[in-house]
């Protein structure tokens, strides 16, 4: 599994924090209200909400934000940062990167990201090895006819510092899609799919 550098990642989530904006109502109004009542105990106004409940016997539900740490201003930008802190980490560091990493993403990324944080944080041949990976972006395009999908090429080491097994490995490329998605403003990916 790859993360991410801590600097970078503090000034991603440090520079372009979001949090989830809550719901504004008036005070003492619930959005299933259906009516409002007169003294006389009739009804005299139904809100679109309501009317839509009443006639469906369901109440709709808005979709929910997805709670993010933090954005990039552009796809580009958005891909560009991940993808370099996807690519570099080490054996200490790795479980934590791939958790921040999971923080400024939504959908199939963030599960992804949680995921591989989990079963890295136990992968005892990992810290054994004392397993590092450097790497760097060296191209970013637009897959055509996927909007705002990017194919993703980097060329990284992996190394490890108490093992030979990784010894005389020479430097590979890699191929990823990401797929990015907009968030209050602000671009974070919401699919990761490493094909090489």
């Amino acid at each position: 599994m790859r993360a991410a550098p801590a600097t970078l990642l503090a000034l991603v989530l440090g520079g372009c924090a979001l949090s989830p904006a809550a719901p504004q109502r008036s005070p003492g109004r619930s959005a299933t209200t259906a009516t409002t009542a007169t003294s006389a105990g009739s009804a005299t106004s139904t809100t679109p909400v309501a009317a839509e409940a009443q006639r469906t016997h369901e109440l709709p539900t808005p979709a929910p934000h997805p709670a993010v740490a933090g954005g990039w201003r552009s796809p580009t930008e958005a891909v560009q940062a991940f993808a370099t802190a996807y690519v570099n980490w080490n054996y200490r560091t790795v479980a934590l990167h791939l958790h921040a990493l999971s923080e400024v993403s939504v959908g199939q990324a963030r599960s992804m990201l949680s995921m591989a944080a989990a079963q890295v944080g136990r992968d005892s041949e990992l810290r054994r090895g004392q397993i590092a990976n450097t790497g760097a972006v060296e191209a970013i395009g637009p897959v055509r006819g996927h909007g705002n999908q990017y194919a993703v090429v980097t060329r990284e080491r992996t190394t490890a510092a108490n093992t030979n097994a990784y010894q005389g490995l020479a430097p590979a490329w890699h191929v990823a899609l990401a797929t990015v998605t907009r968030v209050r403003g602000l671009w974070v990916l919401s699919s990761w799919q490493p094909e090489s």
